[in-house]
């Protein structure tokens, strides 16, 4: 028996937990483009200013070497945040995919044992049954007292 999907009717508090999750990442989002579009604007008038003819190389350089250490702490942050990431899916699947399955596993063996309780006690004794009225029968027809 299959069990029917869940509408929008029948889950709204699901329903407004998702829309609330979608404007977050939204707003996530549109902060990480504003904050990505702010650093390209700066990194643009350093450019401009360090081009100037006035400018000598060595801050040119000095400014590059800062800009490569940014990159290493913008780095390093996202790898932080992965790795809570990893430790939040580890969690997950310690904490509630593995009672899933643990309850699962007690089900297909409480199902095996039905299984082999009902082929004892119900199905043998009707196969035998059937044996002995199919015995009985073809007896009957042989000593003449039903017809075929």
């Amino acid at each position: 028996m299959a069990t029917p999907l869940p509408t929008p009717e029948t889950t709204p508090q699901l329903t407004a937990e998702q829309l609330e999750q979608e404007r977050q990442m939204k707003r996530t989002m549109t902060i990480v483009g504003i904050g990505a579009v702010l650093l390209l604007i700066l990194l643009g008038v350093a450019i401009y200013f360090l081009l100037q003819p006035a400018t000598p190389t060595d801050k040119i350089r000095d400014i590059f070497i800062i800009i490569v250490a940014l990159e290493s702490l913008v780095i390093g942050v996202a790898l932080i945040i992965l790795v809570m990431q990893l430790a939040s899916l580890v969690n997950l699947l310690q904490n509630e995919v593995r009672p899933i399955l643990k309850a699962t596993n007690e089900t297909v063996n409480n199902l095996r044992g039905t299984a082999e309780f009902l082929g004892e006690n119900v199905v043998e004794p009707v196969v035998k049954l059937n044996g002995y009225l199919a015995g009985l029968t073809r007896m009957l027809e042989l000593m003449g007292l039903k017809k075929k």
